[in-house]
Order: structure tokens, then sequence, then C-alpha cells
């Protein structure tokens, strides 16, 4: 059982940076994906982010594209996503989300999530 913690939010003004982190109890396997998403008070899960685990191949939500960066660590079997140019509307829980085959669907862990709250 992959245990999967979050950190990194926080209370931040409209245009200051954030770094999230989600660090697996365990390495993940090299077939893995890691994503990252959000969901606000009232709306749906959102998808913000996405990486393969093996190759590093990335991709990315409409609400993070040029501003958002997801990245890896193998050695601390971590997944970042740095924020910048943080904007109100990004505040939200932020959740990330490992499956082990990259082209499932779903996913076989979650974290239990990170507050990040953007004041304008």
């Amino acid at each position: 059982q992959v245990q999967l913690v979050e950190s990194g939010g926080g209370l931040v003004q409209a245009g200051d940076s954030l770094k999230l982190s989600c660090t697996a109890s365990e390495r993940p396997s090299t077939t893995s994906a890691v994503d990252w998403f959000r969901q606000a008070p009232g709306k749906g899960r959102e998808f913000v982010a996405g990486i393969r685990w093996n190759n590093n191949v990335v991709n990315y939500g409409d609400s993070a594209e040029g501003r958002f960066t997801i990245s890896t660590d193998n050695i601390k079997n971590t997944v970042y996503l740095q924020m910048n140019n943080l904007k109100p509307e990004d505040t939200a829980v932020y959740y990330c989300a490992l499956k082990t085959l990259w082209t499932l669907r779903d996913y076989n862990y979650w974290g239990q999530g990170t507050q990040v709250t953007v004041s304008s």
C-alpha cells in the first residue's frame, strides 16, 4: 500500500509562488504516473498537471499552462508542483494521485490534500 503525503500549501497573496510536494512511501514503479488535481469549494475536481515517473513526460491542465511546473525527484520519491503567479481562482485543496500504470484511467492511491489559499 503506497501512501502519498502532500505538503507545501498555505495562504499567499496574488502573484506569489508556492511549491507543493507529493512524497510516496515507496518508489513508484517505472510505469507509474503521478497527477495533481485540485478542488475548490462547491466545484468539481480539476486536473492540474501530470508526469510519468520513468521519462518525465508531462502534461498540464488549461489553468496551469504557463504558470505551473511539475517535476520529480526520484531519490526522494517526490513529485513537485511549482506554482507561480498565483491567482485567487487557484484557491483549492490540491491532491496528488498515483496510478501504477500511466495508461490507466483510475488512480490507485490518493493523498490527503493540501490547502492553497490565494488572497487578492
